[in-house]
């Protein structure tokens, strides 16, 4: 086994993915994953804290959606820079080539309670960063709160209909269109 390969977080990954779907969580090991990737234990380490990790590295995700609110125009309304973040985190995060695998992962998470928890807490993350975006841009905490709430309901939209289908609209305009859906239903209220 060579010493470096490129990409082994993306295979590590990759190998979960395809061991889950075969074995299911549960009886699939770290060796066996660091194995199929061709990959060793100690590699693992270096890139997951452990096995469910695999699934969740968002660390990118929070950032990009930090920056894409950062980056929404000054006169932006706190909803409106939310939108700003989702649709920049859609843009790069969720390139069309990516949907395959994420219907894969998203079925591999739906399958296990313990994943489901953890996704759970991973939304709540993101609202959490979208939260602190908005207040950095000097949005109320109470505004800030539920602009962020909102965003993140979009956003869960967007992903559970982007990773449903197999061709149409790239993720930005999905969560373009879940966002004006939510802002939408929140008038009717």
């Amino acid at each position: 086994m060579a010493r470096w390969q490129p990409n082994a977080s993306e295979r590590l990954v990759l190998a979960a993915v395809e061991l889950f779907e075969e074995r299911g969580y549960e009886r699939t090991t770290v060796i066996e994953i660091a194995e199929r990737a061709g990959l060793t234990k100690s590699t693992f380490f270096r890139h997951f804290q452990d096995k469910r990790e695999v699934l969740f590295g968002g660390a990118t995700l929070t950032a990009l959606l930090a920056k894409g609110i950062a980056d929404a125009p000054v006169a932006a309304t706190p909803l409106e820079a939310v939108a700003h973040g989702l649709y920049a985190t859609g843009k790069a995060a969720f390139p069309p080539a990516r949907r395959e695998f994420t219907a894969r992962r998203r079925a591999v998470i739906e399958a296990n309670s313990e994943l489901r928890e953890r996704e759970a807490l991973k939304g709540l993350g993101l609202t959490g960063s979208m939260t602190d975006a908005l207040e950095q841009r000097g949005v109320p905490e109470l505004i800030a709160c539920v602009a962020a709430e909102l965003g993140g309901l979009a956003m869960k939209i967007a992903y559970e209909r982007w990773s449903e289908t197999t061709d149409g609209d790239d993720f930005g305009e999905l969560v373009r269109e879940a966002f004006t859906e939510v802002r939408t239903a929140t008038g009717s209220c």
